[in-house]
Parts: structure tokens; sequence; C-alpha cells
């Protein structure tokens, strides 16, 4: 029974569209735990930043748990741009904040998600499809090493550190000011990262089919060795700014976007090069060539 219950189970991981319904079903089932812990501490003396943090926290261990049982840590990539727009805009919501600055920061953030969103779901194969990042963790590492690596650095940490990155725009909500021509600049510079991500990431989807296996370096690539990861980086440096440009003297919290941007750089991107190093002997050529991000 196990075994035949094993095999179905691998055969519904090979379909991109049942897999899709799947990971539909975990996402808004892990919307209503986080839903429900918000709810339940509303009777503490919890603020509700403190309350957005619990369910931010029982959502992420929720889709983790996911992860294990389809033995896929991959389940957790959407998490990274379907959380954030949900919690900031449930945070305006609770303390009727509807500023001009408020919708600048819910637009650009909208925007952001649904594009990074789309970008995951047309690179999205099936459940039997992880991230080779995290194979590497699950075939270099011991069981047990894996799984502290897996819960601690591959699922709470990028919740721990986006929830951060948040901070500004949570503080922007609760202020309720309104925009200046400097707000509107830095919703431009988040936008603008939103079409640099874009247009880095579709070169880089035709290149891939066209040239499987060589080194990217036409259009965006050719100028930056990472530049989807630098309109990531730069779109919570934006969020940032938008606070600034109201409240200056808040300068710091610019924490999380600090400690994203230390991610990317100490993590993301090493991991990338070194792959990319031992996959494509060119990439040494086009390293020395090319700067990291422009």
């Amino acid at each position: 029974m196990l075994q035949k219950s094993f095999f179905i189970m691998q055969k519904l991981k090979e379909s991109r569209c049942i897999s899709f319904i799947i990971l539909a079903i975990v996402y808004i089932a892990a919307f209503f735990v986080g839903w429900y812990v918000f709810k339940f501490t509303e009777s503490t003396t919890w603020n509700i930043l403190w309350r957005l943090f619990a369910a931010d926290f029982a959502a992420t261990v929720f889709v983790w748990i996911f992860g294990l049982i389809f033995k896929n840590t991959s389940v957790y990539d959407p998490y990274w741009s379907v959380a954030p727009p949900l919690m900031l805009t449930t945070y305006a919501c609770c303390l009727g904040s509807c500023s001009t600055a408020t919708i600048l920061l819910l637009v650009a953030i909208w925007i952001w998600a649904i594009r990074l969103t789309g970008n995951w779901a047309y690179t999205f194969k099936n459940l039997n499809t992880e991230d080779w990042r995290y194979s590497k963790f699950r075939t270099t590492q011991n069981a047990f090493m894996f799984h502290f690596i897996n819960f601690t650095g591959l699922n709470m940490m990028p919740t721990v550190i986006v929830f951060l990155a948040m901070i500004p725009g949570f503080q922007l909500i609760e202020m309720k000011l309104e925009a200046n021509v400097f707000t509107y600049l830095a919703c431009l510079l988040c936008i603008g990262c939103v079409v640099l991500q874009l247009v880095a990431d579709r070169q880089l989807h035709r290149f891939v089919k066209q040239h499987k296996g060589k080194v990217c370096n036409v259009g965006l690539w050719k100028h930056g060795r990472h530049p989807n990861y630098l309109g990531e980086i730069m779109m919570w440096w934006g969020v940032y700014f938008m606070l600034l440009s109201v409240v200056p003297e808040m300068w710091m919290s610019g924490i999380g976007a600090l400690l994203n941007t230390v991610m990317f750089l100490g993590i993301s991107i090493r991991l990338m090069e070194s792959r990319q190093l031992k996959n494509k002997p060119e990439y040494i050529e086009y390293k020395k060539k090319t700067r990291i991000f422009i």
C-alpha cells in the first residue's frame, strides 16, 4: 500500500498542471494558517506588526512542512514574492491607511510581486524538479545538517530578511503621510527595477533556449553578470527610499535592505558563480570582462 501511494505521488508530481494545483492549495492553506495566527494573537498585547510576523512565521513553517512531504525545498520558492504584498496590504487595511505614499508603495509592491511570481510560474516544471542549490545541500550534507539548513537557511532566513526589508514599508503605511516628489521618484525606482528584472529574465530565457550550455553575454548580461539580482536588491532599497523621502530621520530602517543585499552578494551570487565556473569554462573570461552588476 505504501509503495503504491509513493508511486501515485511520484506520478502526480511529474505533471506540471497537477503540481501547480497542489502548490496553489498549499499556499491558500498557508494563507489561512497565517490569517488564523494573526486573528488568534488579536487578544494579546502584541501590536499589529508582531502579529503579522507571527503569521508570517507560521505560514513559512506550514510551507516548509509540505516541502518535507514532497521532498522538494522549492515548494518555498513562490513565498518570496507572494507574502509581501499580502502583508503590506493587510497592514494598510488594518490601519485604514490610504495616503498617497501608501498607495504608491502598494502599487510598486504588487507590480513587483506579480512580475516575480509570473517568472517563477514560467520556469516552474513540476514538483519533481528542485532548485539546484537545494539539491546540492541535499546531496552534500548528512540528513540532520540538511534539515537544519533547509529550515533555518532556505526557508526561515529569507522570510525574516524579507520581513525586515518590508519594515520601511510598514512604517510608511503607519505614518499615513502624503507623498512628495522624492516619494514618486523612489516609486519609479522600484518599478524601474521590476522592468530591469523583466528584461533581464526574458533575455536570459531566450538565450538559454537558443544557446544551451553557453554563457549569456547579450543585452543587459553584456554589461553585468547579474542584472536580475541587481533589480531585486535595488527594489528593496527603493522601498527604503520611499520612507526616507517623507521621514529622512528614520535612516536606520534600512537594515533589511542591507541584509538582503548581503544575502545576494554573500550567498546567491557566490553559489551561482561557483556553478557557472564549474560547468562553463568560458565563464572565466566572461567574469574578467564583465562587472558583477554594471
